[in-house]
């Protein structure tokens, strides 16, 4: 059963303290800790069909605890990204800073993005 809170604590609590460019392991592992069955991507850019299949679905407007935005690629980092809210910032492989987009080419570019949420 889906518990949103314990992915949310598991992210916080594994998150590092600069990007390891492992977004996509660290927040499945943080899925998986709340309770879906979550199989692995090999790309961050691609977990939306992973979602899904694991009873997520895709929400609009402000996120809530537990939700996970997967954002399209850019020139420099073609896997893309991924990250789960943990209610008041975004968590990937490290704690976020600066909102859902982790890092300055994301920020000016603003790629394409879905946020998942499993209710």
């Amino acid at each position: 059963m889906w518990n949103a809170h314990r992915a949310a604590t598991y992210a916080r609590l594994h998150a590092l303290g600069g990007s390891q460019g492992r977004c996509a392991e660290f927040v499945s592992r943080a899925v998986r800790a709340g309770g879906a069955p979550l199989q692995n991507t090999h790309y961050a850019r691609d977990m939306g069909s992973n979602l899904r299949l694991a009873g997520f679905h895709q929400v609009y407007g402000s996120p809530v605890e537990g939700d996970i935005a997967v954002i399209q690629p850019t020139q420099h980092h073609p896997i893309g990204h991924a990250c789960i809210y943990d209610g008041q910032q975004w968590m990937s492989d490290f704690k976020q800073q600066h909102g859902m987009y982790p890092g300055e080419e994301y920020r000016k570019v603003r790629p394409s993005y879905a946020i998942y949420r499993h209710d």
